[in-house]
C-alpha cells in the first residue's frame, strides 16, 4: 500500500528576469501515510510553500514527481484541499452559503447540501451564525468557515499553509486545539506548513525541518508527546526538551537565511 503522499527527489527552480534560476527546493523526498499530521518547519524562504503548491498540483517539479495514492500529480488535484493564511471567502455569500461553494461546485444536490454544509458548521461549532457574512465575523471564525467548506467538499488530504498565523496568539491557540478536534473527529491527512516550533510541537505526528534555501529535507522528527494534546503540554519537561531538540535542528539554518 503506497503512502497517500510522496515527493520523490523532488526540485523546482523559478526563472527571475535575466539572472540565474532560483532554486527553491532540491532533493526534496517524503512520505506522509493516510491520516497522518505532518508539519513542514523551517525559516521563511526554505521552500515549504513551494512544496505544498506542488502537493496541490499548482505547480510542477523541474525534477522528480509528487504522487497521490501512488498516481503523479500533473495537474490541480481536487483530492487535494488547501487552507490558505488569508480566509479566502466571498464577502457576498452566508456562512452556509461558503460552505456549500465546493458542493455545488460539484453539482450535489441541493437537499444533501444543506444536510453536508450543516454537518460541517456544526463540527468547526459555528452553528447559529449560518446566515452571518464573513464581515460579521472575527478572524478566527472566518478560518473556521473555510475548513468547514474544504471539509464539506471531502478531500483526501488537507494542505494548510500558515493558516493561523494572521491570528492573535489566544486565537492561534484555540485554532490549533479546535483542528486536532477536527482532525481526530475527520481522520483527514493533513500537511501543515509552520514556521512556528510550538505550533509543531501542539499539532503534529511527524515534523519535518526543512534547510534554508535551497529546501531540503534536514530531519524528520516522530513528536513523541501524548495525544490527545492541549496547549497547556508546553509546560511538562518532554516539551521542553523535544522544543531544544527542534531548535537545535532549526537555529542553523535561521542564521543561515539570515546571514548571521
Amino acid at each position: 500500500m503506497p503512502p497517500i503522499l510522496r515527493a520523490e527527489h523532488v526540485s523546482r527552480s523559478f526563472s527571475i528576469g535575466r539572472g540565474p534560476d532560483v532554486v527553491a527546493v532540491h532533493d526534496f523526498s517524503l512520505d506522509v501515510e493516510a491520516g497522518e499530521f505532518v508539519c513542514l518547519l523551517g525559516a521563511s524562504g526554505c521552500g515549504k510553500t513551494t512544496m505544498l503548491n506542488m502537493f496541490a498540483g499548482f505547480i510542477q517539479p523541474t525534477e522528480g514527481r509528487v504522487l497521490l495514492r501512488g498516481e503523479p500529480i500533473t495537474q490541480i488535484e481536487p483530492r487535494c484541499g488547501v487552507v490558505f493564511q488569508s480566509y479566502a471567502l466571498f464577502p457576498w455569500k452566508t456562512v452556509q452559503g461558503n460552505v456549500e461553494f465546493g458542493l455545488r461546485m460539484q453539482r450535489i444536490p441541493s437537499a444533501e447540501r444543506v444536510q453536508r454544509a450543516a454537518r460541517f458548521i456544526e463540527l468547526v461549532r459555528l452553528q447559529g451564525f449560518e446566515r452571518h457574512y464573513p464581515t460579521e465575523l472575527s478572524g478566527g471564525m472566518q478560518q473556521r468557515v473555510t475548513l468547514a467548506r474544504i471539509l464539506a467538499a471531502d478531500p483526501e488530504v488537507l494542505l494548510m499553509d500558515e493558516p493561523f498565523a494572521a491570528l492573535d496568539a489566544m486565537t492561534r491557540q484555540e485554532m490549533q486545539e479546535e483542528l486536532l478536534r477536527i482532525q481526530e473527529a475527520s481522520r483527514k491527512t493533513i500537511v501543515f506548513i509552520t514556521h512556528s516550533i510550538d505550533e509543531a510541537l501542539i499539532l503534529a505526528d511527524r515534523i519535518v525541518v526543512m534547510s534554508a534555501r535551497p529546501g531540503r529535507v534536514k530531519a524528520i522528527l516522530e513528536n513523541t508527546l501524548p495525544r490527545p494534546r492541549h496547549v497547556s503540554i508546553q509546560l511538562s519537561h518532554g516539551y521542553a526538551a523535544l522544543k531544544a531538540e527542534v531548535w537545535g535542528l532549526v537555529e542553523s539554518e535561521v542564521h543561515r537565511h539570515t546571514g548571521r
